[in-house]
């Protein structure tokens, strides 16, 4: 699937802790581009430019025609994106050059779809243990997501990897992995446990009487 957006970028002459703090005060965000001959370029990106694409792309596994001035457009995909650690804000990001000819490992989204049959009808929990998968492909065949029909699903029924239609990509990820499952109301475990609990089982509280307090409760008794 063709999944691909445009990012406009600059590049930067200067470099070290010093000048990335001005770059954010301007509004920009420092960048490097790695994967071609082994040598990063260093860049700059517009904050808000940078913000707003990330905050409607998958950043995993969307292709980037990055636009670097003076140069052709070159497809990369984000490889790291450092953010502060309370204002959420962008601090940093690394751009990988990919070939197209080349496959790639990526990670890419798993979505479930529909209502399961043994949640609507039988009060059950739908648990989803795996949220991504790792695939390897040709650029240009990256998925956006795998979409998984959950509708069929009674209570304890599971869907595993091996289930995932790929779409003819190449999924890495362990075949008998479960994706998602659902599982039994909780009520009904709770009250399972209740049940096996009997009372010959549980602690009673035990309160030691100080020497010469047992005479005294008798005697209480016999007033």
């Amino acid at each position: 699937m063709d999944n691909q957006v445009t990012l406009k970028v600059d590049r930067r002459e200067v470099t070290g802790k010093t000048a990335a703090r001005q770059l954010r005060r301007e509004g920009f965000v420092p960048a490097n581009l790695y994967g071609r001959d082994d040598e990063s370029q260093n860049l700059k990106v517009g904050h808000r430019e940078l913000e707003a694409l990330v905050s409607r792309i998958s950043v995993e596994n969307t292709l980037i025609e990055l636009e670097v001035a003076g140069s052709k457009p070159q497809t990369v995909l984000i490889r790291e994106i450092q953010k502060h650690p309370w204002r959420q804000a962008i601090l940093h990001v690394d751009f990988l050059h990919i070939k197209a000819g080349e496959k790639i490992k990526v990670l890419v989204p798993l979505h479930l779809v529909g209502a399961p049959e043994g949640v609507r009808n039988a009060g059950g929990i739908l648990q989803q243990t795996r949220h991504e998968l790792e695939v390897e492909c040709l650029p240009k065949e990256i998925p956006e997501a795998f979409e998984v029909d959950v509708t069929a699903l009674e209570i304890g029924d599971s869907i595993h990897v091996a289930d995932i239609d790929s779409g003819g990509v190449t999924i890495l990820d362990d075949p008998v992995r479960t994706v998602c499952t659902v599982q039994p109301p909780l009520a009904e475990e709770v009250e399972e446990v209740e049940e096996d609990i009997e009372l010959e089982d549980m602690e009673p509280e035990v309160i030691t009487a100080r020497e010469g307090e047992d005479e005294g409760e008798e005697e209480a008794e016999g007033d």
